[in-house]
């Protein structure tokens, strides 16, 4: 299996590492990441400028790797032109959750994304940061099983995986699409000048049996995700009230 890895952390992300490594035991793996971070970049791809590709200044042990001045979305569209017999991409391991709304400006999963638009499988996979980072060693046996299950189906597939601090399990579950309290935070930087920082709250309690309801139980959370937005029941709502020819 050839695997590429990708984030929206950076290639110095402590994240991409753990998962390189643990991915490189499931087959060979390479790994093209942005240069710098591109978190909540959505799917933006650069198209005003040429790319670079550059040899990564950090080391992989044993696994080739490369940094991009671009988007995740960027990197998986240069990465698959490169390494043209690619199975999978996945994308993470994100400091930071990927829940519920959070799906529509993550560019952790726009990287899975970009994959199956291009006909290769695509995995994202995320876990909540407080004050500290991540313990990587401690989730590796909940990456690993989460790869061997998903990996295991060979058929064109979007995930998304998020995993608690501490898994004492994993469950499939749906997005939870709950309203949020976007609200700006003012502030002022050391010279005197405004600046303004952009957070939400989600207005209601997450639904058993979805993402941000697994990961807030401590279960690793696994979302299949089609791209196909097309509300079906809505659409055949107004196709018999409001014909248009």
């Amino acid at each position: 299996m050839t695997i590429l890895i990708t984030n929206d952390d950076g290639i110095y992300s402590p994240g991409i590492a753990a998962l390189a490594k643990i991915a490189s035991r499931f087959g060979k793996v390479t790994v093209i990441a942005p240069d710098v971070e591109q978190s909540s970049m959505g799917h933006a791809v650069t198209h005003s400028r040429p790319l670079s590709l550059k040899k990564s200044p950090i080391t992989f042990e044993g696994i080739e790797a490369w940094r991009v001045n671009g988007t995740p979305a960027d990197c998986v569209a240069l990465g698959s032109h490169l390494y043209a017999h690619t199975d999978v991409v996945l994308s993470g391991i994100n400091m930071g959750p990927n829940l519920g709304n959070g799906m529509w400006h993550s560019g952790t999963l726009a990287a899975a994304k970009q994959a199956v638009l291009l006909g290769i499988r695509g995995i994202a996979l995320s876990t909540p940061v407080g004050k500290t980072e991540p313990d990587f060693d401690a989730l590796a046996p909940y990456v690993e099983k989460t790869l061997a299950l998903l990996l295991e189906n060979t058929s064109l597939g979007l995930y998304n995986v998020n995993f608690p601090p501490q898994p004492r399990g994993m469950k499939w579950t749906r997005q939870s699409v709950r309203l949020y309290d976007g609200h700006i935070v003012p502030g002022v930087d050391p010279m005197g000048r405004k600046h303004y920082w952009f957070t939400v709250t989600p207005l209601e309690p997450a639904e058993e049996g979805t993402d941000r309801w697994a990961v807030e139980n401590d279960y690793v959370s696994i979302t299949p995700l089609r791209l196909d937005l097309t509300d079906e029941q809505r659409l055949k709502e107004v196709m018999k009230a409001q014909p248009v020819s």
